[in-house]
């Protein structure tokens, strides 16, 4: 097994869950009861990936035909407002995992396997509805900054940066094998996922900085409100525990 823990969600310390920790896992409110979201959605997610990468395979080309650009969508190729959802992160640059050595292919699966881990664990969390909220919420804003007047393709990587976070939030103690062998928390590989956004943001031009924006909007939308109450607990815990030291 490539992971360990999936389908476990507690803190770093073992205790039981906040109120905040609550929020991050409900599902959407009463009044969206008639919205169902879309089946099968993580299965999508993921197979659309597998076949769109092993077309590319044997027709090298098709990506470019799919991924996100404004120039291609204002020609009146509008297909690529929904086919870049399509297009695996790691094969729209030069030097991605795109390329047909066995390497390459391996490494690529083993995305796709930590996708389907990934997508199918936060449905389970979520519920259809508010799974199929999230990832359409950064879809949406992605296909937006396509239509901006920017040169070049934009990539699906930070819409799928965002599942990977909202999997690191929810289930943090889940382990990775690292190259088969060194087992990571996702806590861990979720910080160094901040760290790198972080920097892209800081220093890329203005596509870069609106693309990582829109597609972590769905995180902060979805997750930020209960990630907001946990912080209020967590500051009003450490106050009480201080008061509760200083009495004599």
């Amino acid at each position: 097994m490539f992971f360990r823990g999936v389908g476990r969600s507690s803190d770093p310390e073992g205790h039981d869950k906040t109120v905040g920790a609550h929020l991050l896992m409900k599902r959407l409110p009463l009044r969206w009861a008639s919205f169902g979201g879309i089946e099968g959605l993580p299965l999508i997610i993921v197979f659309s990936n597998v076949l769109v990468y092993l077309f590319n395979l044997f027709q090298p080309g098709l990506i470019d035909l799919l991924s996100l650009s404004h120039d291609a969508l204002w020609a009146g190729q509008w297909w690529r407002l929904v086919t870049f959802v399509f297009v695996p992160p790691f094969s729209g640059t030069a030097g991605s995992l795109a390329g047909p050595s066995p390497f390459h292919v391996v490494m690529m699966f083993v995305w796709f396997l930590f996708l389907h881990t990934m997508v199918t664990a936060l449905e389970n969390a979520w519920g259809s509805a508010r799974f199929t909220v999230y990832f359409l919420g950064g879809v949406v804003a992605t296909a937006l900054v396509g239509l901006l007047p920017f040169s070049g393709a934009l990539t699906n990587g930070y819409l799928q940066a965002s599942l990977f976070l909202a999997f690191a939030t929810l289930f943090p103690d889940v382990e990775v094998l690292l190259f088969f062998i060194l087992p990571v928390k996702v806590k861990w590989m979720g910080a160094v996922t901040w760290g790198s956004l972080g920097l892209g943001f800081l220093w890329g031009n203005a596509q870069e900085r609106l693309t990582i924006a829109a597609g972590l909007v769905n995180y902060f939308l979805v997750l930020g409100p209960g990630l907001w109450v946990q912080a209020r607990l967590r500051w009003r815990a450490f106050q009480n525990r201080r008061r509760f030291r200083g009495r004599p």
